[in-house]
């Protein structure tokens, strides 16, 4: 299912061509970047088969909303209304490598479950798919974040989201990426939401001082696999 909404979307949306863009070209190299670091530490901990399937991409799509979600098996998706409040490739990373987490925990998956349990009765994915296409297919995109209106119905919990700012502070450290920059973003985000025009980002990942504190502790950990890259 991921493979082919995630197909419909690039078809139904305007794809920045990395050849032609260079913050499109930034993108895709950045988000490579993590995830050979990604696959690098996963062979290193002896857990290469917890990313078979995954065949990452990173596509920068032009639309004005500050977004960014990602898919079952690495498909990740950033919007050009993101890119004036990461301002740099670190906070970039940081970005990326959140979502990228979100894909590898399953974190989206597991919303999937609790829509189909919460709206659908707990009926079975090719059930649904073959009774309530048009509501199947609305759930699995607020399941992972696309497009506006998200998060509504089916936030990413505390615990999900937490998780996936640690580890993506990691890969952006062990990609060679500063990790500091997290919390500059995060700082950013949440002057966007007091001045009263808060990201699309931000209804599936809220920016509050709690969450700024906790980036803050987890900077010690992600610094110890940092090695700067003249980024």
């Amino acid at each position: 299912m991921a493979t082919q909404q995630y197909r419909q979307f690039l078809s139904e949306n305007r794809v920045v061509s990395p050849s032609a863009d260079r913050d499109a070209e930034m993108v895709r190299r950045v988000g490579q970047r993590l995830a050979n670091a990604v696959t690098r530490y996963y062979k290193q901990q002896g857990l290469t088969e917890m990313l078979n399937g995954y065949k990452w991409e990173f596509n920068l799509v032009n639309d004005k909303q500050a977004n960014a979600w990602a898919m079952p098996g690495g498909k990740v998706v950033v919007y050009t209304g993101l890119l004036p409040i990461t301002q740099n490739e670190a906070a970039l990373a940081n970005v990326l490598g959140h979502e990228i987490s979100h894909a590898i925990f399953q974190h989206g998956n597991e919303r999937m479950s609790q829509g189909l349990a919460q709206q659908l009765g707990g009926t079975a994915l090719s059930v649904a798919l073959a009774n309530r296409p048009a509501q199947t297919q609305n759930l699995f995109m607020q399941a992972y974040g696309i497009g506006s209106q998200v998060g509504v119905l089916l936030p990413f919990s505390r615990k999900q989201e937490l998780e996936s700012d640690r580890y993506g502070m990691r890969w952006s450290a062990m990609a060679g990426y500063n990790p500091r920059e997290a919390i500059n973003l995060w700082k950013r985000m949440a002057a966007q939401e007091n001045s009263g025009r808060p990201p699309e980002f931000l209804s599936t990942h809220p920016a509050e001082d709690r969450r700024i504190q906790q980036l803050e502790q987890y900077l010690p950990e992600a610094l110890k696999y940092y090695k700067p890259s003249g980024r």
